[in-house]
C-alpha cells in the first residue's frame, strides 16, 4: 500500500530529485516559460504557485524561505519585485500547463510550463495598443 506517499519519484533517488525541482523552479521563474516532460511540470507547478506567494508576502523571512528553495539571488529578487506584483490580486493558480510535443527519443509527452501573466506578452499588448490580438501575433507564418 502507499498511503501517504505523494508525488512522483521520477526515477530518482531523494537529492536528485530535490536539485531538479529547484533547478526547474528557478529556470521557470527566470525564463518565465520551460518545457519539460508533463509529470516534471505537474510536480513543480505547487513549488512555484508555493514560490509565488512568499513573493506576494514581501517579508524578510518570506524572502529567505524562498532563498532557502530557489538559491539564486536574481531570481528572488525578481520574483519578489515583478512577479509577485503581477499576482497582487491573484489568489493562486499562477503557472499554466501546455501540451507541445512527443520528444522523439523516448516519446514522452513534452509540455510548456508557463507563468499565467508572462511579462513577454504584457509588452506585446502594450505595444500594440489593442489593435492586433496577441493569438494573432503569436502565430507563425506559413512557410
Amino acid at each position: 500500500m502507499r498511503h501517504r506517499k505523494k508525488g512522483r519519484q521520477l526515477g530518482r533517488q531523494t537529492k536528485h530529485r530535490w536539485a531538479l525541482f529547484r533547478n526547474l523552479v528557478t529556470s521557470l521563474l527566470d525564463h518565465e516559460r520551460i518545457e519539460t516532460t508533463g509529470a516534471k511540470a505537474k510536480e513543480i507547478r505547487g513549488f512555484t504557485d508555493r514560490m509565488i506567494t512568499l513573493g506576494k508576502e514581501g517579508t524578510l523571512p518570506a524572502r529567505r524561505r524562498a532563498l532557502a528553495f530557489i538559491r539564486s539571488k536574481d531570481v528572488v529578487s525578481k520574483l519578489f519585485s515583478d512577479v509577485a506584483t503581477r499576482f497582487k490580486d491573484r489568489p493562486g493558480g499562477y503557472t499554466r500547463i501546455i501540451k507541445t510535443r512527443r520528444r522523439i527519443g523516448d516519446a514522452a509527452e513534452m509540455v510548456a510550463i508557463e507563468l499565467v501573466s508572462r511579462q513577454e506578452l504584457a509588452t506585446k499588448k502594450k505595444s500594440k495598443d489593442g489593435t492586433a490580438s496577441p493569438a494573432s501575433t503569436d502565430a507563425a507564418p506559413s512557410a
